[in-house]
Order: C-alpha cells, then structure tokens, then sequence
C-alpha cells in the first residue's frame, strides 16, 4: 500500500495521526465484517435457545422470536444489551422443553408469563405472547395467545413491537421500522388508552425522546401532561429504574435542550433540581460518566437534605444512599480545607481511595461554578499520579510482638494507623514500638 505523503505536509505528528486514523478505519471495518456475517441474533447461546423450543414445530410456524431493545439497537447499529424472546409456548411449555437441557431456566415473573433463560452465564429474558384483559395504571391482568399481532397491539410503542427471528428476518405489524428510521417515539393505537395502561410509559416516553431525539408528539405530549399524575401510584422501585436509564444515556444532555420534556421531567422528579449543570458534564475528562450515584449527586447534591428525601423516597440501595451522602460531606469538606486536593491529597487519597476522590472531582467541577476546568485538570493529574499510602501493620505483626488474638489487637492497630497517618505515613519503628508495648502492658 502506498500513501501520498505530500497529505503530510511539515507537520510532525501528521504521520501518527494518519496512522492512527487508518487503525480506526480498519478496526471499524472488521466490527462491520463482524456484525454484518455474525450478527448478535447467531450467537451460540440464541442458537441453543432457538433449537430447543422450534424442534418438532412447522418450519412455517412462527413460534419465538427477538423483541424490543435488541432488536432497536440491531437496526441502529448499537450496542446490543438486554435481549427479551417473545414466544407462543406458554410458561409451563418452557419449562418443559428445556428441562433437560443445559439452559437453567428461573421463574423472574412466571404469573405475567416470564422466564430468565441462564446459559454460559448470559441471562435472556423469554415471554409467552400476551393481550391484556384488564390494566389500573400499574398492573396488567394478562392471558396468553399464540398471535403476534395481538402481542404487538399491548406494546407500548412503536419502535418496540419489531420482532426478529433467527434467520434475521423482521416482523413489524406496527410500522415500526419507519418510525425508528425516522427517529419518532410514536404510542401504538390511541395515546390515552396506552399511558393508562401502564403510566410507566410516561417516563419511557421521555427517555426514548431523549435518546433518539426526537420531535415530539404534540398530540401524545398533551396526553401525556394530562395524565401525569398517575404516576404517582407506581411503585418507586419502578420509577427510580427507569430514571436510571435516562441516567445512563450518552446524550442525557438534550434534555436540557428540550423545555417541554424538562419541564415534564421536573414535574416529576422535582428532587432532581439542578438539570442545568448537566451541560457541564461534556468538559470532563470522562464525557460518559458510568456511575449512576456520581450522576445522581450532579442532579441532587446542594446544603440542603434534598438528597436523603430522595433516597428515602424512591428507597435506593444503602450503597447508593451512602455513596450520595459520602459526596455531601466531602463537598463541605472540601469547601472547608484549601489544601484538600494539595498538601492533604495523600491522606484523602488513603482514607477515601482514588476512584472516590476522581469522582469527586468531577463533581465539583461540575457543581462549583467557580471552579475552573484548569484547577480541575490540575486536581486529576495529582489524583492520579499520587500513590496511595499502605498501611505497614498487620494482626499477624502484633502477635509476634506478644499479642492474643482478640479485640485489643484492632484496637491496637486503628491506634496505630491514626499515629501513622498523623506522621505522614511514615512512623518510625520506634514510635511504632513505643505504642505497641504501651498497649500490651496495659
């Protein structure tokens, strides 16, 4: 292969830079190579699961297919995550045929006709057709059918009634494909009739609108506002996870660009107060921030207890609760200390760990109006580079130094490390020495 190198001009570092975007090029090519003769739906684990519950059925006979997330993300060349299997069997005929197979098979919602299929530690999610007989805004009575179409009807959107078997071959009695290519979140059938359904869709309304950018629906939006409060009898578990994938998309900056959709999205997380410092978000280092309670403490935290009404209402994990709070007192800390992130970065290091200190970072620099992005950048090389102290002391060294086994060796030792620390990490085996016989004499 020959280059033309006049492209290459004085510039030195022209040729790493050519060099590194033909790396790009053809790593892109063999994702495309990839994707295009081995795609996510000719898996091995899919091919399994495929085998098992189409042996002994009509070639003709549709009987389970991909759905829903999967099958988006497939025709908009994204990753695939979750992958959901719509099938006519029934919960019990599930079971059945792979009950000697070696797919574990988990009842995660068998009375709505759910199943967890378990294989090479890859979860898939199977479910029998369905058409509702009855829905209250929350739950859904549910009857199994063998009908496609009728399955589709009870969807939600669109987008998310694209069904795909294993061939590749689509089924999309909703004309969803048009609507997905056009990037439109459109409810299937009457907008009212779907929201009260499941007022859970509200909120699923506002993360595919944020997600493919979408020009909304002025008639669904209206529909929407007028029926916002009954999301307010939806459990908060149910909520708080579909906030966290809002949360978790890479453009979750749109929505600030959106005012009816912040609007509503205040309306119904009004905790969530600062939505504005979510412009900040694209100067950090790391654009697409990966911790859900780092994102949460952006949304949440100010000097107030906004924060533990929050956990306390959407009944958050106690890590997530302790993560959040961890954040609150080491802002105060830090607006506290000048020499947080200078002098005592080496005991914060030790006391916090890195990963917790990089994060904090980013959250004052998002939060902090006046901190500057070079003071931030300046925080982060520091962080990084400092090593963090390991404490010296162990058990096994107090015993050898005549200690029993009990509590007074963890006694010992938190004593130890608080001098250790007080020192600069560096005790000397003489004050180490000193503190340890004073102990053991007591």
């Amino acid at each position: 292969m020959v280059f033309d190198t006049t492209i290459l001009g004085s510039n030195p570092s022209a040729p790493a830079t050519l060099m590194n975007n033909i790396s790009l090029k053809i790593n892109l090519l063999k994702k495309n190579f990839k994707n295009f003769f081995y795609p996510f739906y000719k898996s091995y684990e899919l091919k399994k699961i495929f085998d098992i519950l189409e042996k002994d059925s009509s070639s003709k006979e549709k009987t389970v297919m991909i759905v829903g997330g999967a099958v988006r993300n497939f025709l908009k060349k994204e990753k695939i995550g979750d992958i959901d299997i719509a099938t006519i069997f029934s919960p019990e005929e599930v079971k059945e045929k792979f009950l000697n197979s070696d797919i574990k098979v988990i009842e995660t919602g068998v009375e709505h006709g759910t199943l967890t299929l378990l294989i090479n530690n890859k979860t898939f999610e199977i479910t029998t057709l369905r058409k509702d007989i009855k829905t209250d805004g929350r739950h859904a009575e549910v009857v199994f059918t063998n009908d496609w179409q009728q399955d589709s009807n009870r969807r939600d959107f669109t987008i998310n009634a694209i069904y795909l078997d294993r061939r590749g071959k689509l089924f999309d009695p909703q004309s969803g494909i048009k609507d997905l290519e056009k990037n439109i979140v459109k409810f299937i059938g009457n907008p009212n009739t779907r929201i009260k359904e499941d007022y859970l869709r509200i909120i699923r309304f506002i993360r595919f609108s944020i997600q493919y950018n979408s020009e909304l629906d002025s008639e669904a939006f209206q529909t929407i506002k007028l029926n916002l409060n009954g999301v307010k009898d939806l459990s908060k578990e149910r909520v708080f996870s579909e906030l966290i994938k809002i949360l978790s998309l890479k453009n979750l900056e749109d929505l600030e660009k959106n005012a009816e959709l912040k609007n509503v999205f205040s309306l119904i997380f009004p905790e969530l107060r600062y939505l504005l410092r979510i412009k900040k978000i694209k100067y950090l280092s790391n654009k697409n921030l990966s911790s859900q309670d780092l994102i949460l403490s952006i949304l949440l935290l100010d000097d107030t207890n906004n924060h533990e009404y929050f956990c306390h209402k959407y009944r958050t994990s106690n890590k997530t609760k302790e993560n959040i709070n961890l954040f609150h007192n080491l802002i105060k800390d830090f607006k506290m200390d000048n020499l947080f992130f200078k002098d005592n970065l080496k005991k914060n290091l030790y006391l916090f760990g890195k990963e917790t200190l990089i994060e904090l970072n980013d959250l004052l620099f998002v939060i902090i109006s006046k901190r500057s992005r070079k003071d931030y950048l300046v925080a982060q090389k520091k962080i990084v580079e400092t090593l963090v102290p390991k404490f010296p002391y162990n058990g096994q060294h107090l015993i050898m130094k005549g200690f029993k086994e009990g509590k007074k060796i963890g006694l010992v030792l938190k004593k130890l490390e608080k001098e250790w620390i007080n020192y600069s990490f560096s005790l000397s085996d003489k004050q180490a020495i000193e503190i340890i016989e004073e102990e053991r004499d007591q």
